[in-house]
C-alpha cells in the first residue's frame, strides 16, 4: 500500500525512498555523533577564519578564540566516543558494485578524518597549555595548564597550522566521494547516515 500511494502521489518520495542503503544503516547514536561533529566543524571553520580577518588586539578576539577552542575540546570528546562507539558497532558495508579502489579510498579517507579531528584539538590545546595560556571550557571551567614549554608550544603550532589543510583536502575529498555516489552512481550510500524515513 505504501509503495501504491506514492506512485499515485499521496505520499512524498524522499531521499532514502530513492536511494536505500543496499547494506543496512549506521546506528542512531552514530548517525547524531556524525552531524553533530559535521556541524560543530563547519562552525570551527567560521570561527576559525573570523579570528584571522580580526585585527590584533581586538576585544571580540577572546570570546571567539575562546569558543573555538571550547567547540575543538567538545569535538575530540565526541570523536573518542564515536571511536568507542564504532568498535561495537561496526560500520555497514559499502555498496557492493563499489569499485574495490574506492572502496579502499573511502576507508582511508574516514580514518584520515577521525586522526586529524583528533590531532587538531589536542594540537591547540597543547599550543595553548604549554604556552602558559589557560584553556577555558564555555566560561564553565578551565583544563588543566602544562609546565611551559616553548618547543612544545612551537611545535603544536606548527602541527595545528599544518593540520587544517589536511583536513580540508580530506572533507572535500569525502564530500566529492558523497556527491558523485549520490548524483552519479546513486548506490544508496548517503542513505546509509540518514535515518529510516517512516511508511506513515
Amino acid at each position: 500500500m505504501a509503495d501504491m500511494a506514492q506512485r499515485i502521489g499521496l505520499r512524498p518520495t524522499t531521499l532514502t525512498d530513492r536511494f536505500p542503503p543496499p547494506g543496512g544503516r549506521y546506528t542512531a547514536i552514530a548517525q547524531a555523533l556524525h552531524w553533530i561533529v559535521a556541524l560543530l566543524f563547519i562552525a570551527q571553520v567560521v570561527i576559525a577564519w573570523t579570528l584571522v580577518v580580526r585585527a590584533e588586539g581586538d576585544p571580540a578576539a577572546a570570546f571567539w578564540l575562546t569558543l573555538h577552542k571550547s567547540i575543538g575540546v567538545t569535538i575530540l570528546a565526541l570523536v573518542a566516543v564515536r571511536l568507542a562507539w564504532r568498535a561495537s558497532h561496526p560500520a555497514p558495508p559499502l555498496p557492493p558494485r563499489m569499485p574495490l579502489w574506492e572502496k579502499l579510498l573511502a576507508r582511508v579517507n574516514h580514518w584520515v578524518l577521525y586522526a586529524i579531528l583528533l590531532v587538531m584539538p589536542i594540537s591547540g590545546y597543547l599550543a595553548s597549555a604549554a604556552s602558559g595560556h589557560t584553556v577555558h571550557y564555555f566560561w564553565l571551567f578551565d583544563l588543566p595548564n602544562l609546565p611551559q614549554s616553548r618547543e612544545l608550544a612551537h611545535n603544536a603550532i606548527v602541527v595545528h597550522g599544518v593540520g587544517q589543510w589536511f583536513i580540508y583536502a580530506a572533507v572535500v575529498l569525502h564530500l566529492s566521494g558523497t556527491a558523485w555516489n549520490l548524483v552519479v552512481r546513486r548506490d544508496g550510500s548517503l542513505s546509509r547516515m540518514l535515518p529510516e524515513q517512516s511508511e506513515a
